[in-house]
């Protein structure tokens, strides 16, 4: 996997308010952003299951400021994560947390230091 493309699609997504997260890779890093975001007690050490148990309760008590990140959180309310869980999801959870290019396709971020 390369774990731009899952940052890629989450940005497209939100800027288009349209589609559904396809997995977990993209769940870590739409987690990733809703720690920046919302400051919620998310970790990428966190399994799948307890990203989703800790956001879902969250989402209807959060203030979006914008359509993205109120379409990042329609699309988190319908996700139903998976089991796999690898280093990549936690590097994209890392990813979301400290994203310094919201909503920008082009990002200064370099994925291997």
């Amino acid at each position: 996997m390369i774990t731009s493309i899952a940052r890629q699609s989450i940005i497209i997504k939100c800027n288009g308010q349209q589609a559904v997260l396809l997995g977990n890779y993209e769940l870590y890093y739409a987690a990733g952003l809703m720690k920046k975001l919302f400051d919620l007690p998310l970790s990428e050490d966190q399994t799948p299951q307890e990203l989703m148990d800790i956001i879902l309760p969250a989402i209807d008590t959060l203030h979006p400021k914008d359509a993205r990140e109120t379409h990042l959180l329609n699309m988190l309310r319908t996700y139903l994560p998976l089991e796999q869980y690898d280093d990549q999801m936690k590097e994209l959870f890392h990813w979301g947390a400290n994203e310094q290019d919201l909503w920008i396709m082009n990002t200064s971020h370099d994925a291997y230091h």
